[in-house]
């Protein structure tokens, strides 16, 4: 066996005391619970206080599988949990307002991993996944320069909304929650032509049916940590983020940039608390801003000048689009190339101008 000589030892020790590390001291054995011993399962277990039936056999198999499944991934559990810091309190309080079950809160834990901007190959974007239409159809914006679904505030009104009309049209949180992953139209024919209104007993995609299960057993782990092997500590869970909210009407495209100076922090900043924002502009209209923390005082303030001397600097270098304009037709009276017009103005070749609108000619 290859030992260190005992002066390189000492020296190696003295080493780790003086930085402040100490591997063999701070890191702590992994203690957590057997595979075999996890998968058996004790009740009595509810889902939004509906009861899970487990003396089902095929409930039960598909119980243990997936928390089978979450207990190999321990990481992947570890940053869920650690998730649910920065997101739960705002959830919870959205379900107590409206009177639902707290349990409702771990559908976007098995959505999205509780990451606001993830999305899916069929178009579901946020954390609660919304696809366009139903985002829309819920007071959402979602356009090429905001996407609404891509914000945490926004999108959990929305989807506590949906959630509540899906329970009035089945009367079941778990037939609700099926209803939020595969569509409400799928679930009521299924319900129609299987004549049962049981989620337990429904025949439904693979997914739907992976669907309540996976948010049980998040149920199970999260509301027991500690029985699962899992540990951390109350500094662990990543906090809220504490921001200020504010109205900007913009009556021309308004650089991001403008409204981080005026909040005296940083693009990126901005951008992290705005998710929804999807360009280095704001378009016309009035938007609902988020800013860091005791950003808003004195925001109006900073922000006139900014606007006004940009609009100043601009000015001269746009165009109003007119009746039966095209955008050829600008490039060419301002003598510049159809493919530069589109780049200013954040446009495409197919893309459709009308009078009144404000381009860009020249920055």
């Amino acid at each position: 066996m290859f030992r260190l000589p005992r002066l390189a030892s000492l020296v190696l020790c003295m080493l780790f005391m003086s930085t402040g590390v100490c591997p063999a001291e701070e890191l702590a054995p992994s203690r957590f619970p057997s595979l075999e011993s996890v998968m058996r399962i004790k009740g009595p277990l509810d889902f939004c206080g509906e009861p899970v039936p487990l003396d089902n056999p095929e409930v039960r198999e598909r119980l243990e599988k997936e928390i089978l499944l979450i207990q190999w991934d321990r990481a992947q559990m570890i940053l869920w949990m650690k998730r649910t810091g920065r997101y739960f309190p705002h959830i919870e309080r959205m379900l107590r307002l409206n009177h639902m079950p707290d349990d409702l809160k771990y559908l976007p834990v098995i959505e999205s991993a509780l990451r606001p901007t993830v999305g899916s190959h069929a178009g579901a974007r946020g954390i609660w996944q919304f696809i366009s239409s139903t985002g829309k159809k819920y007071g959402l914006r979602v356009d090429r320069y905001i996407d609404e679904r891509r914000n945490f505030i926004f999108s959990t009104k929305a989807a506590v909304n949906y959630l509540k009309d899906l329970h009035a049209m089945f009367g079941s949180w778990t037939l609700s929650a099926a209803a939020y992953n595969m569509g409400e139209s799928g679930l009521k024919k299924a319900v129609k032509n299987q004549e049962t209104g049981n989620y337990y007993s429904l025949h439904l995609p693979e997914e739907t049916q992976r669907y309540v299960i996976r948010a049980i057993v998040a149920k199970m782990i999260m509301s027991d940590p500690g029985k699962y092997g899992f540990r951390l500590l109350p500094e662990d869970y990543y906090q809220p983020v504490e921001y200020d909210r504010i109205r900007l009407r913009c009556r021309r495209y308004t650089p991001v940039m403008l409204v981080a100076k005026a909040a005296g922090t940083t693009y990126k900043n901005i951008r992290d608390l705005n998710p929804q924002i999807r360009r280095d502009k704001l378009p016309l209209g009035t938007h609902l801003v988020f800013l860091p923390k005791g950003a808003a005082e004195a925001f109006a303030e900073k922000y006139e000048p900014l606007i006004t001397k940009y609009r100043a600097e601009v000015r001269g270098r746009v165009h109003k689009v007119s009746k039966g304009e095209s955008l050829l037709r600008i490039a060419q009276k301002y003598r510049i190339s159809l493919r530069q017009l589109l780049r200013l103005n954040n446009l495409k070749t197919s893309s459709t101008i009308h009078p009144g609108q404000v381009l860009i000619i020249e920055r």
